[in-house]
């Protein structure tokens, strides 16, 4: 899991963020923190969703949703 949270890191440096694993739950949700620029960010759920969310579901399977903690 964290493996592939480091592959989505650096296009969130690049814009002053960044992503933290917290956890997985055993039905499949994953809580991260956004940290930078990405806590504070109005586009920060889409980032979350559209992309953190999306590339795990397709490397990783069973996981069923990522939330922000």
């Amino acid at each position: 899991m964290r493996a592939m949270l480091n592959d989505v890191r650096p296009s969130l440096q690049a814009d002053g963020g960044d992503v933290e694993f917290v956890s997985v739950t055993d039905d499949g949700i994953v809580k991260v923190r956004l940290k930078g620029a990405c806590g504070s960010c109005p586009m920060a759920q889409m980032t979350l969703k559209m992309g953190i969310e999306k590339y795990l579901k397709e490397k990783i399977p069973g996981v069923v949703e990522v939330v922000a903690v």
